[in-house]
């Protein structure tokens, strides 16, 4: 049965302390209650009023309520387009964003609809989706590529499907950054991914591809810049797997919101495929230090290792891959006009004064493998 949420703003806490964000007019982590109506098959507009630009479409995100959808749904909401939500309705369906006001949530909060359903159960997505005829698909969630076929079989005028890859796609080269065109891996862990994005071509639908390198920000999920802060905070060594100058990548998931935004309606983005991710490059060196510089740390004491003298187990011990992995961006640049907001350290201020500054995280901290690394350290020296 299709469920239409209308979320409505509940009184603040007024003793919650909230950051202000550093760049951005996004900010966010409290969780509130929601209302249900039920109808068959039908997704119903709550009672406030629906702002209508000339250029208003009806979109459906899948997904859009744990890190990326969070700060994309409050762009496509002050577009002026009609919103739904399709997830499982285990988490709140909106998030007051830190430094956010009362008026702001509750205007976003009154447009946001939500259609709540399992995306795998193949029939309910397929009547449920048809009977309301989107207009546009931003897929965040997807990963493999039978769950996005009956999205299509669905809703066969679909004016775009917009799709969240991921660079991790790419076959390992020594060639880099890696390019759009460059050869991917079809034995990659994210080739559920690349299997929809072959899908998408197969079935002739209007399709953009956004891929993104390492995502970090307020509400982060993968312990990316977390498993820093967790470190920094606690005045610890930071382990470094080999010698540091392993280079990647990082984008905020601000500037991937942006991007998304920028490619709808797009003629430009009409069947293509975007890197998307910070302008600069860095060593993981490089990154433990740009991380202590945000959160206001010490200089931090960088341990560097050998992985193959130690057996962690099902543990892991570094939150990035251990090989120089980054993408160029030039081509979203240059065709869609996109710009990151954020340098690294500036993105890396903003993540932590949103969230884990202020004593919000998701994951306790686990210094088993840091233990067992400086173990062997020490009795090495």
């Amino acid at each position: 049965m299709a469920r239409l949420v209308v979320v409505q703003q509940q009184p603040k806490n007024p003793s919650l302390s909230l950051l202000p964000s550093s760049l951005s007019e996004f900010n966010g982590t409290r969780l509130f209650s929601q209302v249900q109506c039920k109808r068959k098959n039908v997704c119903q507009h709550p009672k406030a009023a629906l702002r209508v630009t000339a250029s208003a479409k009806k979109i459906l995100v899948m997904g859009g309520t744990r890190f990326i959808g969070i700060f994309l749904s409050r762009l496509l909401v002050k577009e002026g387009h009609q919103v739904t939500l399709f997830t499982r309705g285990k988490a709140a369906i909106t998030k007051q964003l830190p430094g956010e006001s009362d008026s702001d949530y509750a205007d976003y909060a009154s447009q946001i609809l939500h259609l709540k359903g399992d995306r795998k159960d193949y029939d309910f997505v397929k009547s449920s989706l048809a009977a309301e005829g989107y207009d546009v698909v931003y897929d965040i969630n997807g990963r493999e590529a039978e769950e996005v076929e009956p999205i299509l079989d669905a809703l066969p005028n679909l004016e775009q499907y917009i799709y969240c890859s991921s660079a991790g796609v790419y076959l390992k080269s020594d060639l880099m950054p890696h390019a759009e065109v460059d050869a991917v891996d079809p034995k990659s862990r994210h080739k559920g991914k690349l299997d929809t994005e072959n899908l998408l071509v197969s079935k002739g639908v209007n399709w953009t591809s956004i891929r993104p390198v390492y995502i970090y920000g307020p509400l982060n999920y993968n312990p990316v810049e977390e498993w820093f802060f967790h470190r920094l905070k606690a005045g610890r060594p930071i382990p470094i797997p080999g010698s540091g100058v392993q280079i990647t990548q990082l984008g905020h998931v601000k500037d991937l919101a942006t991007a998304f935004i920028q490619v709808l309606g797009n003629e430009k983005a009409s069947k293509q495929v975007y890197n998307i991710a910070g302008e600069k490059y860095v060593t993981f060196d490089g990154l433990a230090r740009a991380c202590a510089k945000a959160g206001g740390f010490p200089e931090p004491e960088l341990v560097h290792y050998n992985p193959k003298e130690f057996d962690f187990g099902k543990k892991k011990a570094f939150p990035f891959r251990d090989q120089h992995f980054f993408a160029s961006v030039e081509k979203a640049k240059h065709e869609l006009g996109w710009k990151p907001e954020f340098n690294l350290v500036e993105g890396l201020t903003d993540s932590y004064n949103l969230d884990f500054g202020r004593g919000t995280f998701r994951k306790e901290a686990d210094f088993y493998t840091d233990d067992m690394i400086l173990e062997k350290k020490l009795v090495k020296a």
